[in-house]
């Protein structure tokens, strides 16, 4: 009952999302999703707990389930993995991640994971987020492995900026722009010597990328 009094509190104040956190359990996700459709709020789902059981290799319940589970109950935004940053994994096992939660019909792919074909029907899509480490000098990473259909939480990569979080929102929006230009332009960017030229670019006429990348490099 408190998850319901606090979201309350939040819409109140004036927000349109809320956060919850996977071990909170599954019953009570679904339910504030629903709260979440009747108030026109957006639900965040945090994995916490998540690798309590999921990176056991001999026993527990694979990521991906649990993407299907959060789909179904209506989440709106799960952590997903990032392949770099924090929540570094296997890329084709990341990729599987975000298929389940972005398609709308999934065909077997082995590689990523997918061991049989799955209509989504009308169900909703969830969107995949990724967040844990991750700052604008990967951004050439970022989107060779998670496209741009995902939400791109950069939080230190911000906060974390010498000269403040307008700064840092500023350098990760000029590289996300400047590295999507380049992919839709067909430039390679996902090469090692490429990608970093391409940000470097950028920031000559973008101080805040450039001081960014100064700090984190690539």
């Amino acid at each position: 009952e408190e998850v319901y009094k606090r979201a309350e509190y939040a819409k109140l104040l004036g927000s349109i999302v809320i956060m919850i956190d996977l071990v909170m359990g599954y019953t009570a996700i679904q339910s504030i999703a629903y709260w979440c459709r009747e108030n026109d709020m957006l639900l965040h789902l945090h994995r916490a707990g998540n690798s309590t059981y999921a990176r056991q290799k001999n026993h527990g319940i694979n990521f991906r389930v649990i993407c299907k589970w959060m789909r179904m109950s209506g989440v709106d935004h799960i952590h997903a993995g990032t392949v770099v940053g924090k929540l570094e994994g296997d890329p084709l096992m990341i990729k599987g991640f975000y298929d389940i939660l972005r398609l709308t019909e999934l065909e077997v792919n082995l590689p990523f994971g997918i061991f049989f074909e799955m209509d989504w029907a009308s169900l909703r899509r969830c969107m995949p987020v990724a967040s844990g480490g991750i700052h604008c000098g990967q951004m050439h990473q970022l989107i060779h492995y998670l496209g741009d259909d995902v939400v791109l939480q950069f939080g230190g990569g911000t906060i974390g900026h010498p000269d403040g979080i307008q700064a840092g929102a500023t350098a990760n929006r000029v590289a996300l722009e400047a590295m999507v230009l380049a992919r839709n332009e067909g430039a390679d960017y996902f090469n090692n010597q490429v990608g970093p030229q391409i940000l470097r670019d950028a920031a000559k006429t973008c101080g805040p990328l450039q001081t960014a990348l100064d700090l984190w490099k690539d």
